[in-house]
């Protein structure tokens, strides 16, 4: 069998263009219809017009009037009405007496025959016009009385035939078919530019192709698991949200319908319509923890918009925070593992040695402190959890050579409406935060330091977290509070900046009302506020 090719479907573009084509067709035989009815409707008009003038002037003439009291008004009036009929371009011009006798006409054998045509309205002294076929065939006429002081003295009819009328038609009807045809090539032209664009705009696909294609593109969006946000080019290079699906609104809170970049958060807004951003920001919101990536749609080697993506790491960032605490704490025993087994040689080399006194001396001595911190925290803090993490802090800012004290002012009765999780949370990042930032300003002259303050005060739960660091000012602190930094892998390992830290905790604080900020008076000092329920009163521990 020889191989038939497959149809295929007329694109949108085609269909569009043949269907224009067609109403063009249909419009403009219509109009030209139209257009010669109202040139030939014009036509007559304008002949009625010109064979009305014509006949009130000759009934006016004096001349006219004077041949008609004469004895012969044949002989005066058809040598000069045939001048002015061959001057006119009308076809008759007939004098008549009001007894319908014909004075003049274009045949002489007609002259001295009644007129063919109704004259009532001109024997009662008006001037009327009507299409009327006579001795010439159809013919528009008008008919006017020739009045002489009142007097009817006679009438005279001017007429055209309809055959000159059409011949005047036909000598301007090709003008008439020209301008219509110009402006049918015209409207063709343009439906072939709009069909050209539209084209250009739909790829040159047929409806069931772009059916399908929407189609397709609804499953896609409906059936990623990652929020979605498409941002395209308006004219003028604004952003404008093109496609955001459901996973999307679901993770930003955003309402149905269509989104403007306004409604987005002010750190998933694009900078312009260049912004690539990074790939794997942390974003952190009121309520979740989230990993953008932003990557640019091209077309034809240009940029048209730019695709983001949206990941819910909260649960896992929780995962993660849960880890890091039981890897300081696992640091933290074996730094002290270490420690107790040098002070357990020394212990048995001193009892060796025979120096019990000073063995019992060097064992207690530490015991003491140790307890002593012990003792202080468990009595002022009565949450288990934040006493066993600021314990563990101490230890382990020891080990990284900073000074960590937990102020005699720390009096804490309950972590009010935090759960221990989050008083974690919120007292672990700013107290790495503050190791980090003091072991960065360290000099050789001084020992970086950390303060910690825990305490209740005007129905709030209030925590004070001081360094030897610079601080940060309050735009510094804005910054950091609003956006998360890379979680690209810094040597192998993922690296939680301190912006993001940071974020961890005003999430937390913004979910119970309270507020980040820093001490005006210190710059490295930032203080969490936070309402305490209310039924609970204002005062330290219990």
């Amino acid at each position: 069998m020889p191989y038939t090719r497959p149809h295929r479907p007329l694109s949108v573009a085609r269909q569009l263009l043949v269907l224009q084509l067609i109403v063009l067709a249909l419009v403009t035989a219509a109009v030209a219809g139209l257009a010669v009815f109202d040139e030939r409707r014009d036509s007559d008009e304008a002949t009625r017009r010109t064979v009305t003038s014509i006949a009130e002037t000759l009934a006016l003439s004096e001349s006219t009037v004077a041949a008609l009291r004469g004895p012969d008004p044949s002989a005066v009036l058809q040598p000069e009405v045939e001048k002015i009929r061959a001057a006119t371009g009308t076809d008759f011009i007939v004098v008549m007496a009001p007894d319908r006798t014909r004075f003049t006409h274009p045949d002489p054998a007609l002259i001295g025959k009644p007129f063919e045509g109704h004259v009532e309205r001109a024997l009662a002294g008006e001037t009327s016009t009507e299409t009327y076929t006579g001795s010439l065939g159809p013919s528009i006429r008008a008919v006017v009385p020739i009045l002489d002081d009142g007097r009817l003295l006679g009438m005279v009819s001017v007429g055209v035939t309809r055959e000159r009328v059409g011949e005047q038609f036909t000598e301007g009807l090709p003008s008439l078919l020209g301008v219509v045809a110009v402006a049918a090539v015209l409207a063709a032209l343009g439906a072939a530019v709009v069909n050209r664009r539209l084209r250009r705009q739909t790829l040159g696909l047929d409806p069931d192709q772009l059916r399908r294609l929407y189609e397709h593109h609804e499953a896609v969006l409906g059936s990623i698991g990652e929020g979605l946000i498409v941002f395209g080019r308006r004219r003028g290079g604004r952003v404008r949200v093109d496609v955001v699906n459901e996973e999307a609104r679901r993770l930003l809170w955003l309402p149905e319908g269509p989104i403007t970049v306004d409604q987005l958060p002010k750190t998933l807004r694009p900078d312009g319509p260049d912004d690539a951003g990074e790939q794997d920001e942390v974003h952190v919101t009121a309520d979740r923890v989230l990993v953008v990536g932003r990557s640019p749609v091209l077309w034809d080697g240009r940029r048209i918009g730019t695709v983001v993506t949206i990941r819910d790491h909260t649960e896992l960032q929780t995962a993660l925070g849960e880890l890091d605490s039981t890897r300081s704490v696992a640091e933290t025993l074996r730094a002290q593992a270490h420690e107790y087994a040098n002070r357990l040689h020394t212990i048995v080399t001193l009892v060796e040695l025979g120096r019990h006194d000073e063995a019992v001396a060097f064992t207690t001595a530490e015991l003491s402190t140790s307890q002593q911190l012990i003792d202080r925290l468990m009595a002022a803090v009565h949450e288990p959890a934040l006493a066993a993490l600021l314990l563990g802090k101490v230890s382990e800012a020891a080990q990284q050579g900073v000074e960590l004290t937990v102020t005699e002012d720390t009096a804490l009765g309950s972590a009010g409406p935090l759960s221990p999780l989050e008083l974690v949370t919120v007292t672990g990042n700013l107290i790495d935060n503050a190791i980090d930032a003091a072991r960065a300003a360290a000099t050789n002259d001084e020992t970086p330091w950390v303060e910690v303050t825990a305490t209740e005060e005007n129905s709030q739960l209030v925590l004070r977290v001081a360094d030897s660091g610079p601080g940060m000012g309050p735009e510094t602190l804005s910054r950091a509070l609003n956006r998360g930094y890379s979680t690209k892998p810094v040597n192998g390992r993922p690296a939680l900046q301190r912006g993001l830290g940071l974020a961890l905790v005003a999430q937390v604080v913004t979910r119970h009302g309270g507020r980040l900020r820093t001490e005006p008076s210190l710059a490295g000092m930032l203080v969490v506020e936070i309402p305490l329920s209310p039924d609970r009163s204002a005062g330290g521990a219990r």
